[in-house]
This record gives structure tokens, C-alpha cells and sequence, in this order.
């Protein structure tokens, strides 16, 4: 039965599922697939297979599956802009970038003070068209998805990009490896991963939460939750403000409270997930070596 796909730990999580809704895949095959960005103006979806060095591009029409970009310069996360332009974060050549209407592919950050980047990892929008992307060091560490080197910016941050003036700031420093990032519906709060156990004995493998100033400045970042089964890695918001997040047993569902309220359950690890569809109601995960998506009983946040 589906309903062996979802694990109900609070009577809040019946309301967000169906439980005769099955987990679908949708392709396979996979090395590593990460950063699921859902074009509503096209019905498709692009993700990224970070260490084939390539984009796809599946179809909602008709189910196809194609390449879209290779070589991707190991892309990683990838999210729209307010235009409906895509902005990808890629580790093969340390910087964000945005793809043009017209296909042109421009980078907006590579440095920072004169010092390159790690290895963009994840990146969102904000309504005023400020871009915030986490820069850990997975890119770097060696040449599985990305290309080995040295960090230049002495750690690993969290950034905001002014993509009128160009400006870049450096909005957090203080984790060991920020991962996925994402606000809630009204912009007043950014959650972001901290996935540092992969590289520091008992570290990290928490979001915390920060509070969201007028001007983009953060305060706070106290852990909001701390992951049960492996690591949290990337995640998005429905228009009710609950967390879905990647994680090893599936995607966790977590309430504004922090509170777990269930899970999807997959039988691979689950890197990263966006809302799609017409409605905003199919959830995609990118599951390791497979694209999987679920129908729900919730909607994601507009982002634009």
C-alpha cells in the first residue's frame, strides 16, 4: 500500500498527506542528483547529477527526459530569479551564475575581497532580488564533484549578492558547513542547514533559524531542529510555513514549531526537494541516483 511512504509522528501531518498517494519515479540512473528547480512557464524541471558534470531536464507533459546542460561545471543548487531566470550555484568553477531568456549564461559572483569562492552549494531569491547562496567546501575536497583546491576565504559562509550593484556580503560565519537554505513564506526568517558532521567528529547536522531585517541583515540562528536519520542537506517551504527536508530516510516534514510532524519515506537519501507543478503540489526529490515526486495536501510558498 502508498501508505507505507509516509510516516505519521503528529495528527498535524494527516492533513499534509494522502496516504493513497504513491511515490513515483520519475528517472534513473543517477550519480549524485541535487538542486530540483521546477520552470512553471515551461512545465519542466531541471536538476542537477553533480558528478556526471551535467543538468537534465525532465518534461511534465510527457514525462521526457533530457540532457539540458554538459558539461554544467559541476552545477549544483539551483532556484529561479523574480524573472523567471535560472540561477545555479556551480562547483566546477566556484561562482553563481544566471542563464539568460536567451540562453546566455552570465556569472554574478566568483569572489569575494579578491578571493574566490569554495563551492557554491545552494541559493534562493529574495522578493526584493537579493541572492543568498551557502559556499561550504564539497566542491573542493576533491575532484568527485567539483575539482580539488585550497579555500582562499578561510571558512565556510553564508552570502548575500546585490545583483544590481553587483555587491556581495558575507551575511554568516560562524558554521561549519552551510548547506540548504530557504525562507519562510513571509521573508522574515531564513532557515539554514548546518551539515558539518560530514567533516567534524559530532558537529552539526542541524537548521537554524535566523531573524530577517529590512535591510538583509540576520540576527539570531539558534538550532530550530536537529535531524534524526543522518544529515539535513537541502529543503523548501510550503505556504504554511512547514520545512521539507532532505534527509537519509526520506523527507522530513517539520512544523513552524520545529516540530517533526512525519516523513516521506524513500529508499534512498534525499539531497534536495522543490515544489512544483501547476498547483504547487507535487513535491520532487532528487534521491540520490533517482528523480522521485509525491503528491500532497499542501502547497510550496510563491517564490515569485
Amino acid at each position: 500500500m502508498a501508505a507505507t511512504d509516509f510516516e505519521i509522528l503528529d495528527e498535524r501531518f494527516n492533513a499534509c498527506v494522502r496516504t493513497s498517494a504513491r511515490i513515483d519515479v520519475l528517472h534513473t540512473g543517477l550519480r549524485w542528483a541535487e538542486g530540483p528547480v521546477y520552470v512553471p512557464a515551461g512545465r519542466y524541471l531541471l536538476w542537477s547529477d553533480i558528478p556526471n558534470d551535467r543538468m537534465l531536464r525532465w518534461d511534465e507533459t510527457d514525462g521526457s527526459v533530457s540532457v539540458f546542460r554538459s558539461p554544467s561545471r559541476f552545477a549544483n543548487g539551483n532556484t529561479l530569479d523574480r524573472q523567471g531566470r535560472l540561477v545555479t550555484c556551480e562547483h566546477g568553477s566556484r561562482s553563481v551564475t544566471r542563464t539568460g531568456h536567451d540562453g546566455r549564461v552570465t556569472t554574478l559572483v566568483d569572489r569575494v575581497g579578491g578571493k574566490r569562492l569554495n563551492s557554491p552549494n545552494d541559493v534562493v531569491v529574495r522578493s526584493d532580488d537579493s541572492i543568498w547562496f551557502t559556499d561550504p567546501a564539497y566542491g573542493i575536497d576533491s575532484d568527485y564533484e567539483g575539482h580539488r583546491g585550497e579555500s582562499e576565504t578561510g571558512g565556510c559562509h553564508v552570502y548575500r549578492l546585490d545583483p544590481h550593484s553587483g555587491a556581495c556580503e558575507r551575511v554568516a560565519d560562524d558554521f561549519v558547513r552551510p548547506n540548504g537554505l530557504a525562507f519562510s513564506p513571509d521573508e522574515s526568517r531564513l532557515y539554514i542547514v548546518d551539515s558539518g558532521a560530514t567533516h567534524q567528529p559530532g558537529g552539526p547536522r542541524h537548521i537554524r533559524v535566523f531573524n530577517v531585517s529590512a535591510r538583509g541583515t540576520l540576527s539570531g540562528g539558534e538550532v530550530f531542529a536537529t535531524c534524526s536519520a543522518g544529515l539535513f542537506d537541502g529543503f523548501r517551504v510550503d505556504d504554511q510555513g512547514r520545512l521539507w527536508c532532505g534527509a537519509a530516510d526520506g523527507v522530513h516534514c517539520l512544523a513552524p514549531d520545529g516540530t517533526l510532524l512525519g516523513k516521506v519515506k524513500t529508499a534512498e537519501r534525499v539531497a534536495n526537494v522543490v515544489f512544483g507543478g501547476p498547483q504547487r503540489n507535487v513535491l520532487f526529490m532528487c534521491a540520490t541516483s533517482s528523480l522521485l515526486s509525491v503528491r500532497l495536501a499542501v502547497n510550496g510558498a510563491r517564490t515569485f
